[in-house]
């Protein structure tokens, strides 16, 4: 495996290339929210279905969640809320509807055309109290005890560091403040494979901790009140895994019980 600043630089590249596409691209090249997959080398995703959502933009959506933070971050009208790895606003918007027309979203991304997509799409709603900052969520541009919930969308899993970005979200948030963090999580080791490769990282799969190890970071951060929320098992297509595994190494880790899950866990300051 790459070192943490080699692993930014593949993520912020790989995920520059997706802001510049196009839905129909993307549509075309996400592999493992779908039964078929045309290029695993693109991006991998495990996204939710949006649509039905209050505030949903379709230019918005870039397919690269894990699950829907929102539905279980008890946001309220008036709420100040940070969305880290805002990508092109899909979370940021929804949580707009939440908030109301006297709170506040704040995304932060560390690619700069996802920064850019976000406020072009912010621009076209006309949204006033939507903002997006060019940011790391190791090193967040966000002052002390300013934010009353934080949300986040399948992004932790690409932090090399996820110890200091837990510290990061426990220094913005106002005490009495919470998250809500969609996310992957291993349930048992990976293969030797799918653990050293660099693009799995990108696709959230290689980056992710044991579901034990990472809501004990949460707890030794500080948060109280730790709960997933919402769990779901995850499928890698065979036709991925073959990118990286033998046949026979494929087949014993497809027969397996689950190893890989989506979860969203709720914590609080």
């Amino acid at each position: 495996m790459s070192s943490g600043e080699e692993i930014k630089s593949i993520v912020k590249q790989k995920y520059g290339e997706i802001a510049k596409k196009s839905l129909a691209q993307l549509e075309s090249t996400s592999c493992c929210g779908t039964q078929s997959c045309c290029d695993p080398h693109d991006f991998t995703s495990f996204n939710d279905d949006y649509t039905k959502l209050s505030g949903y933009m379709q230019d918005a959506d870039l397919m690269l969640g894990c699950g829907i933070p929102t539905e279980v971050a008890a946001i309220g009208e008036g709420d100040t809320v940070l969305d880290l790895g805002s990508g092109a606003g899909n979370d940021a918007f929804v949580a707009r509807a939440l908030v109301g027309e006297t709170g506040h979203v704040l995304g932060i991304d560390m690619t700069e055309a996802m920064i850019e997509k976000a406020k072009m799409n912010a621009q076209k709603l006309g949204y006033a109290n939507v903002e997006f900052r060019l940011g790391d969520i190791e090193e967040m541009p966000v002052e002390n005890d300013t934010i009353d919930v934080l949300i986040s969308n399948c992004v932790l899993n690409l932090v090399p560091d996820k110890e200091r970005a837990f510290r990061e979200m426990f220094r913005v948030l106002k005490t009495g403040g919470h998250f809500s963090v969609s996310d992957i999580v291993l349930e048992k080791p990976l293969p030797i494979g799918l653990q050293e490769d660099a693009i799995m990282y990108v696709g959230c799969v290689s980056g992710a901790l044991k579901r034990s190890e990472y809501l004990q970071i949460i707890k030794d951060t500080g948060f109280k009140n730790i709960e997933v929320k919402t769990e779901k098992p995850i499928t890698l297509p065979k036709e991925v895994l073959l990118k990286y595994l033998s046949e026979k190494e494929a087949d014993e880790f497809i027969a397996n019980e689950a190893a890989i899950s989506s979860i969203t866990v709720y914590g609080e300051k």
